[in-house]
């Protein structure tokens, strides 16, 4: 199953200003996330976080120090990043899925930040067909335009689900029948010697600390890629691709 983004990359950007922001969420623009300045408050700030609510779009609240750093101008105590792509429900993926009767795969990327690493691995991810990438809500790269250069265009063409809580999200697939899997550097576990076909969801974390620890608690396997250097681990998109094609290795008849 494909997915393809109906976007206008010239669009991608930043919104200042409460106004600008009523009217961009008005017409249905895919709002990444959303800075306010701690205190703001007001009517108008009252309707933006109810539709921000409904729209499960994270509100991160920041010093006006910090808003000064993307303009000078009047930004009203806010600042809007408006996303290239449209973010897919992960219920409705999921039926997608299940429906075109192909096993899933899906991933989540735990607190990877780097926009590069991001787009890189949302490339390797459409390349060898997984069905959509799992990101959380707050701590995790900006899908802008370096994001959409880096993958090569990819992000137009693989789903990408937002997940406010991603420890419910990782139950939900746990109950819907897909195991999920984490990559940990610390697992006695090698990836060839572990059953990765079938539905799964496999988990990479962040470079600086690997999976957190209460998304490792969910998983039903913890596999390592083999080192047999003096470096202590793969770069992250690395390590996401050399485990992606082991799971696709594993699936072919």
């Amino acid at each position: 199953m494909r997915h393809q983004h109906k976007i206008n990359v010239k669009e991608e950007g930043l919104l200042f200003g409460v106004h600008p922001l009523l009217e961009a969420i008005r017409a249905g623009k895919e709002i990444d996330r959303v800075l306010l300045q701690n205190g703001t408050s007001g009517p108008l700030i009252s309707e933006i976080r109810k539709h921000l609510a409904e729209l499960d779009v994270p509100i991160i609240p920041v010093p006006k120090e910090k808003l000064m750093q993307f303009t000078r101008f009047n930004h009203q105590g806010v600042v809007a990043y408006i996303s290239p792509v449209s973010f897919m429900p992960l219920e409705e993926v999921l039926q997608q899925v299940f429906e075109s009767g192909k096993d899933p795969l899906f991933m989540v990327l735990d607190r990877v930040t780097d926009v590069r690493n991001f787009g890189a691995i949302c490339r390797t991810a459409e390349c060898a067909g997984v069905d959509a990438i799992i990101v959380p809500a707050r701590g995790s790269a900006r899908i802008g335009a370096d994001a959409l250069k880096t993958s090569a265009g990819a992000l137009m063409n693989i789903p990408v689900c937002r997940s406010m809580n991603l420890k419910d999200t990782l139950q939900m697939l746990k109950d819907s029948g897909i195991r999920i899997a984490g990559a940990s550097e610390k697992s006695e576990k090698m990836m060839y010697d572990t059953d990765l076909a079938g539905p799964l969801c496999l988990i990479m974390g962040s470079e600086e600390t690997g999976i957190s620890p209460e998304y490792l608690k969910k998983c039903d396997e913890l596999i390592r890629i083999p080192m047999f250097g003096s470096t202590g681990s793969l770069n992250v998109s690395v390590a996401a691709g050399v485990i992606t094609y082991e799971i696709i290795r594993q699936r072919q008849p």
